[in-house]
């Protein structure tokens, strides 16, 4: 891994956390102790984006994004906008409701011992997923779940949570249809009547459900989850058995580990990147190789073991 080099570090923070005084008092002692740290806070989408680039021609070393997985999502997004060799390194300080990428990583919880930790500790350089055009770093999920909520996982959540018969009942009332599409990757290709797909760099989204539990965010693989359309409450038994005995095969769900992945549909098909909703026909999933170095914790479950 590699050690915190001298520079200055920006502290972009998503504005609805600016005012906790924990955050505060976790700043203003970092700073009393002679660290460089700069604050920014966002308002608005948008905003993450135009502060990184304003932290690159500042010549920072380390940018921390403060909040959720969509704030890293953004800040993600931002720094892959430039070179290679003009990126700061990434720090979190975990601040959303789920924190599915920082629990994933086995970051601090806590805003003192995030904060320290983004800025002091070691890097290591880490895929980027990339959707087209548009970056993720932890997981792209799709279909029911992230219909009827803003994240896929969500709803295999209150699924798992033995609300099977609930579900079912949802689904006749809204007359659900299943969503028809055609993957690709480089050694096989299915058609298949899609309830849910996940593409992962990481290893867990909607709160702390373990879609892709090979991930490993430096091993220049993505993690391949589709599970197949049901018709009885049986068959949603069945997913929910074989989603838990991850990464086997099952008679509904596939998993596979890919270095890219494209996918057709027949319509337009929900998909949220690190838990921003978006909606595609087609697309293509790749990595970009140690892309970023990103601020580990010591012992990090989502590094290949050296």
């Amino acid at each position: 891994m590699a050690s915190h080099g001298e520079g200055t570090t920006w502290l972009i923070l998503n504005g609805k956390s600016a005012q906790q005084p924990e955050i505060r008092s976790a700043v203003t002692s970092l700073r009393e102790r002679g660290h460089k740290l700069s604050v920014r806070v966002t308002w608005e989408g948008g905003d993450g984006i135009r502060l990184v680039d304003e932290a690159v021609a500042a010549g920072a070393s380390r940018v921390i994004a403060g909040g959720g997985d969509g704030s890293i999502n953004e800040t993600v997004a931002g720094l892959m906008r430039h070179p290679a060799e003009q990126r700061p390194a990434l720090g979190i300080l975990p601040l959303g409701s789920a924190n599915d990428f920082a629990n994933g990583l086995e970051l601090p919880m806590t805003p003192a011992a995030a904060l320290e930790l983004a800025l002091t500790g070691d890097t290591r350089r880490v895929d980027v997923g990339m959707l087209d055009d548009e970056a993720f770093i932890n997981v792209a999920s799709g279909g029911f779940g992230a219909e009827i909520t803003t994240s896929t996982p969500v709803a295999l959540k209150r699924l798992l949570g033995g609300g099977a018969y609930s579900l079912m009942g949802m689904l006749k009332a809204w007359n659900y249809q299943p969503f028809e599409g055609h993957l690709r990757w480089p050694e096989g290709e299915a058609r298949v009547p899609l309830f849910m797909l996940a593409i992962g760099n990481g290893a867990q989204a909607g709160g702390g459900q373990r879609l892709a539990p090979s991930a490993r965010i430096d091993d220049g693989l993505l993690e391949l989850l589709f599970v197949r359309h049901f018709s009885s409450l049986g068959e949603l038994k069945r997913i929910i058995d074989e989603l838990e005995n991850l990464p086997n095969d099952g008679e509904f769900v596939r998993y596979l580990r890919v270095p890219w992945v494209e996918f057709d549909s027949d319509g337009a098909f929900p998909l949220n990147l690190d838990g921003e909703p978006r909606r595609y026909r087609r697309f293509r999933a790749s990595l970009e190789g140690e892309a970023l170095p990103l601020v580990v914790p010591s012992r990090c479950p989502l590094l290949r073991d050296d």
